[in-house]
């Protein structure tokens, strides 16, 4: 056997010893998405972190993804394979700057991406993904909503939303999506004049005005599973395009850029994911009074159906 194959088989039985589960994104490398029990995007993981019977859960994904899991599952033991995968949108949100925000517009709820950290989104009113960030801003009661930190996202919401959006940062984007810019798109389309466009919400609003379709990384694999269509190209990180193709092998997914790339989500290796299993490392601890605070809104968007 293999590296690789001695890895996996690791792996397997560690997980069976600590009665572990383990969650990967759809950015994640090719080998870990293989790996894992669970691959989806960021609602689809919270929603199976909160179903786990599971008594240790393996997050690999971005450190606010693993912070989400302990809040919603405080008795369980929560473990980031690398403790340095840490989210760069996610960064770009200060307390400091959504506090002065709420300060200038007391009666608007806060709905905020759940691509931010534990201390952050204890003092929203409700949590969001790019899967339901409009349905969740349309939900809440205030005729303004402070929406934070993506940008892009913003914009893709206010374009279904009459409610008056208050951007906080007004710098706050994902680098790898802000990185796909129409000279790309434009390229793949000459490559790829019959594929369809289908894109994040993250990129930014001229790629959004002419895509096919915006969704979040799980919606764009439904997207494409139910399309007639043969050929796609993908505005995201470049990762989804391995579970893609496994899942619909008759189609053709092509990058809308080829640097679209998240090195943050690819640090996470096999011998990551074994070692945390071996050692129970690393393991993500968010304050009690931290994480009973920012359950609320995550609970919220959880009802929200």
């Amino acid at each position: 056997m293999d590296k690789m194959g001695d890895l996996k088989g690791e792996i397997s039985e560690l997980k069976k010893q600590r009665s572990a589960v383990i969650l990967a994104h759809n950015y994640q490398r090719p080998e870990v998405q293989d790996i894992a029990d669970f691959v989806g995007d960021s609602l689809g993981l919270s929603r199976q972190a909160s179903r786990t019977d599971a008594k240790v859960i393996v997050f690999c994904g971005v450190d606010f993804m693993a912070e989400t899991a302990v809040i919603i599952n405080p008795k369980k033991t929560v473990l980031l394979p690398a403790e340095w995968v840490l989210c760069p949108m996610a960064l770009l949100m200060r307390l400091e700057d959504l506090l002065s925000a709420q300060k200038k517009n007391p009666s608007a709820d806060t709905v905020l991406y759940i691509n931010t950290h534990a201390d952050v989104k204890a003092h929203a009113d409700c949590i969001c993904t790019s899967a339901n960030a409009a349905k969740v801003v349309n939900a809440m009661k205030s005729d303004t909503v402070i929406f934070g930190p993506d940008r892009n996202l913003a914009y893709y919401v206010q374009k279904r939303s009459k409610k008056k959006i208050v951007v906080v940062p007004d710098r706050g984007l994902c680098p790898t999506h802000h990185m796909i810019q129409m000279q790309d798109v434009e390229n793949a389309r000459s490559l790829h004049p019959e594929a369809e466009l289908v894109v994040h919400p993250e990129v930014i609003p001229a790629i959004q005005d002419i895509a096919d379709s915006i969704a979040s990384t799980e919606g764009m694999i439904a997207y494409c599973r139910g399309s007639k269509s043969r050929e796609f190209i993908l505005g995201t990180e470049v990762g989804i395009i391995h579970r893609m193709k496994k899942e619909m092998p008759d189609k053709e997914f092509y990058p809308a850029c080829d640097m679209a790339v998240c090195n943050t989500m690819k640090m996470i290796t096999l011998a990551h994911v074994r070692d945390a299993l071996k050692d129970l490392k690393h393991k993500v601890v968010v304050p009690k009074e931290t994480a009973d605070k920012a359950r609320k809104g995550i609970e919220r968007m959880l009802a929200i159906k």
